[in-house]
């Protein structure tokens, strides 16, 4: 079991996929899978430590010792780190902007998504990567709202961590310029610990939800770039006090910028989409500039190699 979070370690993430309805002109950017090898031959992934790296159980019964969780945790997250940072410096120099979309299952981060792939592909390209611990279903309505997606199964994990996100990108035809959706597991507590690398984080809570989610989680609340308040069309039928969950998100993160939307209906979207214009116009502000240097083809040789090796992937095509 996962020290850090709970979740089981011995589980081995699958990517099905992917799935790519819209063919487009542009040549897809290929991660060489030889530049950092994702394969671990004793069947472990970076975010969760296997039986070596365990510490000793103390004989008395009491548990781990404090120091040794301590260390462990710091160990499981550094090998994360490191992949994270990978990960970020490949896409900046793609001029790909990430965003880590997370809630709480139900919240409507999917219907978000849909929603917002509609309304902006002709814009620009967009890919995601769909995570859940089993099954195909929010793919398949990606895939329906027309763009590429890859299926991240966790099995019994609660989170994508680094590592599997970079195996997503590395299946994903991702062209420059692309906006990579990341559609986290539904958690409020451990995908708020795992550096993707992604470039914003976005955390979606939903009215019928309360407003005292960012009070009772707030270190997910804190680590966002933009809170979305989702679901305001069913205001009239909850009780929901917005006036008090907006302080609440302010006490976890006073940088987060907050908007109420309903996905179902479109009502607020056109903030959202703002929103993804102007991050995305930092980004290609910074491609801009970094155009006079080296250009990186594929992602550096992580520095950690020994560290970030993980378990095979079960692969599969739908």
């Amino acid at each position: 079991m996962c020290v850090t979070c709970g979740c089981d370690g011995d589980a081995r993430p699958r990517i099905v996929g992917p799935v790519d309805p819209v063919r487009r002109g542009d040549d897809p950017v290929r991660r060489d899978k030889d530049e950092r090898d994702p394969a671990r031959a004793d069947g472990r992934h970076a975010g969760h430590p296997g039986p070596g790296d365990r510490p000793a159980i103390v004989p008395s019964g009491r548990g781990l010792a404090g120091a040794q969780l301590v260390t462990l945790e710091e160990r499981v997250l550094a090998k994360n780190d490191a992949i994270a940072a990978s990960n970020r410096h490949w896409l900046a120099h793609q001029g790909i902007l990430a965003v880590n979309v997370m809630s709480s299952p139900g919240a409507g981060k999917t219907t978000l998504l849909e929603r917002t792939i509609r309304a902006l592909n002709a814009e620009w390209p967009i890919a995601v990567v769909e995570g859940d611990q089993e099954g195909v279903l929010d793919a398949d309505r990606i895939r329906a709202s027309g763009a590429p997606v890859v299926q991240v199964n966790t099995g019994d994990g609660c989170h994508l961590d680094a590592e599997m996100f970079d195996r997503g990108l590395r299946t994903l035809p991702l062209a420059p310029g692309t906006l990579v959706f990341v559609e986290n597991v539904g958690n409020l507590v451990c995908p708020a610990l795992f550096d993707l690398g992604e470039g914003a984080r976005v955390v979606v809570t939903a009215v019928t939800e309360g407003e005292d989610k960012p009070a009772k989680y707030p270190r997910m609340f804190a680590s966002a770039d933009l809170v979305l308040i989702n679901k305001c069309d069913l205001l009239p039928h909850v009780d929901f006090d917005a006036a008090a969950c907006e302080r609440h998100i302010r006490l976890a993160s006073p940088r987060a910028e907050v908007m109420v939307l309903s996905a179902r209906t479109g009502e607020g979207l056109s903030a959202w989409y703002g929103w993804l214009r102007h991050r995305r116009g930092h980004r290609e502000a910074e491609i801009s500039a970094c155009s006079t240097h080296h250009h990186h083809p594929h992602p550096p040789t992580d520095p950690t190699d020994s560290l970030s090796a993980s378990a095979p992937v079960e692969s599969s095509a739908p």
